[in-house]
């Protein structure tokens, strides 16, 4: 009988600690979310947090004041949820383009992708377009940026190709970020000009339920997407016959790698601004602690990039008087702790 089959102490060990794994994975990033929820410049005790989300859950008279609820409920919950989605969303994203291009240097900033989908919806805020607009455009010149970039670097097949992927992606993003400057110079200096050049900083200071139901179907599609796909992304490392005599469609698998990514970066930029280095930063961190199979490098990637990008808005939120945005944190922490680890390191292969 099955129920009498006994499994070898080493599988057993293996299984336990990918439950384990996946276990801390899951609530890390909630619980993280949770405590995170009380802290700020204004603080709410533990018990009045929970006492306020049971009471919306529930459908009942709050028990606390109608200033924590408005702290908790409407301020602070919106912008955790923004936070888990953006911070969960881009190092997938990064690490399905560091596999799709072989390149540890691949993320949605430098192959342009970022500054394509800030194009888009700089040019949505120029025009006064509505959220969905904004967030269309995006996706539509983010997609338009990774496939120039696509073009110029994967012509053919040589030894050149990294490089040349990396230069298109640095050209292709010159270009799309003088366009973005070129909107801000014909922008209105006092109406226009300050909301554009703050929301290119990255903020999740905007963040409610209306923006979330929105843009956050458009991460968890891509996520679940690549998440599903993540034992086929590795087939993307190989070369071009290894890849199709295993029989995968590769035409097929970039695609929804590429459009699954986009959609991300765009959804994240159209809804909070640029928010560099966690593309780049999480999968390197996450890949010299789980090695490059991306069975293991996806969900470790989103797990950890969550929980990042909530502690890193919880310091951006609560430092100072003012709020400091958050591309300022994250290039202050991740280019250091970035230095840091390639030189520890000597570099990363895929």
């Amino acid at each position: 009988m099955l129920e009498h089959v006994k499994l070898p102490d080493g599988l057993k060990t293996i299984s336990d600690h990918k439950v384990l794994f996946y276990t801390l994975l899951m609530f890390l990033p909630i619980i993280t979310g949770f405590i995170c929820i009380g802290i700020g410049r204004y603080s709410v005790p533990l018990q009045d947090t929970v006492n306020t989300i049971l009471a919306h859950l529930r459908g009942q008279a709050l028990s606390s004041s109608d200033q924590i609820d408005k702290v908790v409920w409407s301020m602070r919950i919106p912008r955790i949820l923004l936070a888990l989605l953006v911070g969960g969303g881009l190092p997938v994203a990064g690490t399905a383009f560091q596999s799709l291009f072989s390149n540890p240097l691949a993320t949605p900033d430098t192959l342009g992708v970022a500054a394509g989908a800030s194009f888009g919806a700089v040019v949505g805020l120029y025009f006064n377009i509505n959220l969905l607009g904004v967030q269309f455009l995006a996706l539509l010149t983010g997609f338009s940026a990774v496939a120039l970039t696509y073009i110029i670097g994967m012509r053919k097949e040589s030894r050149e190709q990294i490089a040349m992927v990396v230069l298109g992606g640095m050209v292709i993003s010159s270009i799309f970020s003088a366009l973005v400057s070129l909107i801000k110079f014909i922008a209105d200096s006092d109406s226009q000009l300050p909301s554009i050049t703050y929301w290119l900083m990255g903020s999740l200071s905007s963040a409610n339920y209306y923006t979330l139901m929105l843009g956050a179907p458009f991460i968890i599609i891509g996520c679940v997407l690549l998440f599903k796909l993540r034992w086929r992304i590795n087939i993307l490392s190989l070369s071009e016959d290894e890849a199709r005599s295993m029989g995968t469609n590769i035409l097929l698998l970039r695609f929804l790698t590429v459009l699954s990514s986009t959609m991300i970066t765009a959804s994240c930029v159209s809804m909070c601004g640029q928010v560099g280095w966690v593309g780049l930063l999480i999968p390197h961190i996450c890949r010299m602690a789980f090695g490059s199979d991306n069975t293991v490098l996806v969900p470790s990637s989103i797990g950890f990039g969550a929980t990042f990008m909530v502690i890193i808005d919880t310091v951006a939120r609560s430092a100072t008087a003012s709020e400091v945005p958050i591309s300022i944190l994250t290039a202050l922490i991740g280019a250091p702790f970035f230095i840091a680890l390639l030189r520890k390191s000597g570099g990363w292969s895929i």
